[in-house]
Parts: C-alpha cells; structure tokens; sequence
C-alpha cells in the first residue's frame, strides 16, 4: 500500500509542471551616436551615464550602431524585443532622439508579425532562444517613455549641419523621417513625449522650441509629412503652442494617434545631451522610469 501511494505522490508530482515565472523588463534604446556602443551586450550602458543608476527594473541597454540608417539596424531593436517582452515577460520601452525611430519603425512595420515566444537569455549576438517554440503577435509593452524624440526629425539634418557622411543623418532629414513608416501605428502603445527646450545655439535653424538638436514639432509627437515651430505658452512668432497630453496645438495641428507631451519644458532647462551621466532631457525621463517601471 505504501509502495502504491508513493508511486502515485511521484506521478502526480511529474505531471505538474510549474508555470514560468512573468518578468518585467526595461529596455533603453539610444539615439545617434559615433557607433561604438557594444550591439548585442545589453549591460552597456555608456550612452546613458552609469550603470548603477536607478533605470527602472531589469534594465537593458539596447545597442545599435547609431551612425547607421534606421532600417539596417533596426533588427538589433527586434532582437531584443523578442528576447524581453516575448512569452510571460513583460517590457517598459524608454527611448532618446533617433531611439524614437527605432522603436517607432519596428512597432509600425513588425508589431503585428507572430514572434516567437523567448527565454530572456541573449547569446553574444545578443539573440535569444526560443522557449517552446510557439509564437504570438508583436511584443508585450506596457508604455513607452521618449526624451527628445526625433521620431519627426531635426532641421540640423535637413541643412547638413551633422555629418552628412553617416547615413543616418539622411533618415533623421524631417520628411524622410515623418514619411518613413506609419507613426500612428503604435500597437495602441502609448508613447510619452518628454520635450526640452533649452536650445540656444542652433536657434536659427530650429523651428519653434529646441533643445539644440530637435525641435518641438519632433519632440512633441506633432503629426504631418513636415516639421512646423512650436513653442511654449507666450511665446512669439511660432506656428502655435505644444500642449501637453494628447492635446492638439493651439492651431489644431493634432498629434499621431497614442502620443502624449509628459513634460513640455516651460523653464527651458533641458537640453538634448546625456553628457555621460543621465543629463538634459533624458533625466526626468530617467527619473519617472526609475519610479514607475516596476516588477509589478
């Protein structure tokens, strides 16, 4: 009688097979760099600031070769898509000026392909495996956080003002950028819109507000196949005000469907640039993903 009950104690136990377990992930995507961050390597945090910086849970940095064009790269923003926010795991997205295209681009154009299901463990290429080899459409993400998106791109871009030598200046030309894919389409993901503006030295070739390397019209998510200037509440000579939320601009220019301004920079004390340390506008971002980006 022992021996039975014990066989059927071990047979119960073997037919039981625990759930995997739902784990949450943060994933930094840069923008335009000198292309020597380490693609792949997900603890490379040297376009941000430290490492030990408080970033929101399991942070990831998600390296891609920032002098490159959006398309040729953007497998890199895939890769790791597939391996954090596939299965049970779930995904916090926060992004910085052409990081706003990356993620943009591969939510447009991929986020309704079947993606296999990942195990959240890259190999040196920065791929991961497949877990039961089942798949589901797109990515589990919970929202996405941009400090001074270029996902409408800069002026400095359509004048040549950064070296036209790098081929991702050519896809960060303003209508090249806006007409690139379809930035409506986000999944119904919501894409939070930190917009600085302490911008003084290329004022004359930045439209509206800017925070020395895009503009408002950028920054804040604002619709069409074109840049336009837009500012702060009272200031002069520009096409209208940015409002904040998913508000249109003071002359009805509306912004693409699930963007939303979080910070307009009314005192002007952001500018683009981490500056090796989470600095200008990537800090309140910084800042609210640390606190909002939890294991829960």
């Amino acid at each position: 009688m022992k021996k039975l009950l014990y066989a059927v104690l071990v047979a119960s136990t073997i037919l039981v097979v625990p759930e995997a377990s739902a784990t949450n992930y943060t994933l930094w995507i840069h923008g335009r760099n000198d292309g020597k961050t380490q693609a792949g390597n997900y603890n490379d945090f040297s376009y941000w600031g430290p490492s030990s910086a408080a970033a929101g849970v399991n942070k990831k940095a998600v390296n891609w070769n920032g002098t490159q064009q959006i398309g040729g790269q953007n497998s890199r923003i895939r890769d790791a898509l597939d391996c954090f926010c596939t299965g049970t795991n779930w995904c916090y997205i926060a992004a910085h000026s052409a990081g706003n295209l990356q993620i943009g681009y591969a939510l447009s154009l991929y986020g309704g392909s079947a993606r296999y299901k990942k195990n959240a463990v890259p190999n040196s290429s920065g791929v991961c495996g497949n877990t039961d080899g089942t798949t589901q459409t797109g990515w589990n993400i919970k929202w996405v956080r941009v400090a001074s998106g270029a996902g409408g791109g800069s002026e400095l871009a359509d004048v040549g003002e950064w070296a036209m030598s790098e081929p991702l200046v050519g896809d960060l030309v303003t209508t090249t950028a806006r007409t690139m894919y379809d930035h409506n389409a986000t999944r119904s993901k919501v894409f939070h819109m930190y917009a600085g503006a302490s911008g003084t030295f290329y004022a004359a070739i930045l439209d509206g507000q800017d925070d020395e390397a895009v503009g408002y019209h950028s920054t804040g998510g604002v619709s069409g196949s074109s840049g336009g200037a837009y500012c702060n509440p009272g200031d002069w000579f520009c096409d209208g005000t940015l409002n904040t939320g998913t508000n249109a601009c003071s002359n009805g220019k509306a912004k693409w469907s699930n963007h939303s301004v979080a910070l307009r920079d009314d005192g002007e004390a952001y500018n683009h640039y981490a500056n090796g340390n989470w600095a200008g506008i990537i800090g309140p971002v910084r800042a609210d993903v640390a606190r909002l980006a939890t294991a829960n």
